[in-house]
């Protein structure tokens, strides 16, 4: 079984927080391509996406676990479902302030 030091899962969380943030275009050259996303619809879609995803790999690791898999401890298989969970929390916490958003611009007199 794998043991989780909190030096290794502290590491981990670094770099999840620094893959996570947005880059902005360089200032010195505002033409260079950048992989952000460019509006607000791709940016969302992304966040689902990844959402998705963490979902996916929770379940397999679940499944992976359940079936006896000498390779997937218990805390990799909980880490992964808290993250999952989380970040489906994070999502809907999103969809509801768009829609309030949403409902708030649609009842203003024009």
């Amino acid at each position: 079984m794998n043991k989780i030091s909190p030096s290794s899962a502290l590491l981990e969380m670094q770099q999840m927080a620094s893959q996570s943030r947005v880059k902005p275009p360089s200032l010195s050259n505002p033409n260079q391509p950048t992989n952000a996303p460019q509006d607000f619809a791709e940016l969302l879609k992304m966040g689902m996406d990844n959402v998705n995803q963490a979902q996916k790999t929770s379940g397999s690791l679940k499944k992976a676990f359940e079936m006896g898999d000498p390779n997937v401890d218990l805390p990799q298989v909980m880490m992964a479902s808290q993250k999952s969970g989380l970040a489906f929390k994070a999502m809907l916490e999103v969809r509801t302030k768009l829609m309030t958003a949403y409902k708030d611009i649609m009842s203003m007199p024009v």
